[in-house]
């Protein structure tokens, strides 16, 4: 026994098969792969394959301009001073020496002239924020034309809804910082906006500025805002939505060979790695060239904020000019209840507002709940066969382009040579007149898209080339579609509308549909119903067709 245990503990132990690291790098990253687990990760992840389509770059567009905005915004903090303490600015601008002036907009000017590339940075910083919001809202735009938006990826339209919301909201913090002119209109405008609000306006203001308007605060506080606390929830909002983006599997347009199944196109290393950083300079360089030649937010041409005065053209960035859209837009009703007057022209306004933008989120919720369907979806719909959604989509664009121009009525009157009551009142109009003439029209045009799609499947494509028939008749020559047109015209699905459930069961019992199910029902005829979609061929149809009878 002892000597069994003798040669047991004396034998050589096996010699390991791992081959020697082949130098110090390769010994650095077995040393780290053994404390955490970096190779099989990679491996795991990528070799992912990703769908290859320009509209999935609208995507990496948010995500770069997003790393700009960091790594520009690292590098101004180094020489802002969040301060309103008053100073006298004796800098290189000669028409502003010695002006009175708080710190913020004094460092601001020092920035813009005497920091080495300082006025550039600051360029490219506004220009990649304004880049951002467009990007996201475009990118917003398309998840939602082509449905990409249905289960499993609900979770991830509310957290791209966020990241916009928050772009807009810290675009607006950042552009209020400098302390000039223009953005402290921007601050007086939200002040009377948080004011309007019964009974707890107050109270918010004296929290939020530290007193009496413009107090003291406001910067600092702006500040700690736009640098830490909303650029942080974003970060951990971007992660989470990636980390899902993988989870999920990205969404891909319908093809031969695409299923809800399967993902076609190229893995994430090598290829879509490189194309992606290549992507990155590129949007880098794009922006880094407009802010070169396109100058933007120059906070010396209209001076240091004073309450006193205010800038007669004070524009917000586009993206925030659909909220002063509406206060514009609003007349300036007021009433009175129990000694304290209510600001009914903007406060109607600030109501609406979050409903717009609530109503965004909750979508994807509203049109699950109308259609019943509870399978998940990976391959993405044509705008053309979701006709309502396509519609309530361009009429929402619409209605967000009147509330531009209602947010700019001064400049449309000045550069028009119009009234400005003219414009105020042709937008009020337009507010609720515009967007349900595009719906209408929108539908119609989807429609009208879907029988030529069915008018290629069955008669295929016109060829230009005329033949006599026999009888003396000229008909045109059709060719037959590719395969891969026919898939592609034919393979997406035709929701049917819900059906109330019968108006007595199996026992003869009278059955009632309460309020929900019958508003669900209707909603669902609207979306899905007769009018609303075309029939899509059958291969029935088709067959008939092409085997000659009626086919020319």
């Amino acid at each position: 026994m002892s000597s069994a245990s003798s040669t047991t503990s004396g034998a050589a132990k096996p010699s390991s098969t791992r081959a020697k690291p082949a130098n110090k790098w390769e010994q650095a990253a077995d040393w780290t792969d053994g404390r955490l687990g970096i190779y099989s990760l990679a491996k795991a992840n990528l070799r992912k394959i990703f769908p290859d389509h320009w509209s999935f770059m609208l995507g990496e567009i948010c995500l770069y301009t997003f790393i700009i905005i960091i790594l520009t915004g690292v590098y101004l903090t180094l020489f802002f001073k969040p301060s309103m303490g008053e100073v006298i600015y004796d800098g290189s601008y000669v028409p502003l020496k010695g002006l009175p002036m708080s710190e913020a907009y004094a460092s601001t000017v020092d920035i813009s002239f005497e920091v080495r590339g300082g006025l550039l940075v600051r360029q490219i910083h506004h220009w990649a924020a304004l880049v951002f919001v467009a990007a996201m809202l475009v990118h917003m735009m398309r998840v939602f034309f082509t449905g990409a938006f249905r289960k499993p990826r609900e979770i991830n339209w509310v957290f791209g809804f966020l990241l916009l919301i928050l772009g807009m909201f810290d675009g607006f913090f950042g552009y209020s910082l400098p302390d000039d002119l223009l953005s402290g209109t921007g601050i007086r405008f939200m002040e009377g906006a948080i004011l309007a609000v019964p009974l707890v306006g107050t109270y918010i203001q004296m929290f939020l500025f530290g007193g009496e308007f413009p107090g003291t605060d406001i910067v600092p506080r702006f500040f700690t805002i736009h640098v830490l606390l909303i650029p942080g929830i974003m970060l951990g909002l971007l992660v989470a939505h990636l980390i899902l983006v993988f989870y999920h599997k990205h969404t891909q347009w319908a093809g031969p060979g695409k299923t809800e199944k399967n993902v076609v196109g190229m893995p994430l290393m090598p290829v879509y790695m490189a194309k992606a950083g290549g992507f990155f300079f590129l949007v880098f360089g794009l922006i880094a060239v407009i802010s070169a030649i396109a100058t933007i937010n120059p906070v010396w041409s209209v001076g240091p904020y004073r309450a006193d005065q205010v800038s007669t053209d004070a524009q917000p960035d586009w993206y925030m000019g659909f909220s002063e859209g509406l206060i514009r837009l609003m007349p300036g009703w007021e009433i009175g209840l129990w000694g304290h007057t209510l600001n009914l022209g903007v406060l109607v306004p600030l109501a609406i507002f979050p409903l717009v933008l609530v109503s965004i989120a909750v979508y994807p919720f509203i049109e699950g709940w109308i259609t019943g369907d509870k399978r998940e979806h990976h391959i993405l719909d044509r705008p053309r066969n979701a006709p309502v959604r396509t519609a309530l989509g361009a009429a929402w664009i619409s209605l967000y382009l009147i509330l531009l121009v209602a947010g700019g009525n001064d400049l449309f009157a000045t550069h028009l040579h119009l009234s400005i009551n003219s414009v105020t009142y042709a937008v009020r109009v337009g507010f609720f007149v515009v967007p349900v003439v595009v719906f209408i029209i929108t539908k119609r045009w989807c429609l009208g898209l879907q029988r030529r799609d069915k008018d290629k499947v069955l008669h295929g494509r016109e060829t230009g080339v005329i033949k006599r028939l026999p009888h003396g008749e000229f008909i045109e020559v059709h060719a037959q579609l590719p395969q891969q047109d026919l898939h592609k015209l034919t393979a997406h699905e035709q929701v049917q509308p819900v059906e109330l459930p019968a108006a007595t069961d199996e026992n003869g019992v009278a059955r009632k549909a309460g309020v929900l199910t019958r508003t669900r029902a209707k909603l669902s005829r609207g979306f899905y119903g007769e009018g609303s979609q075309i029939p899509k061929p059958t291969a029935e149809e088709h067959h008939e067709i092409t085997s000659g009878h009626g086919h020319h």
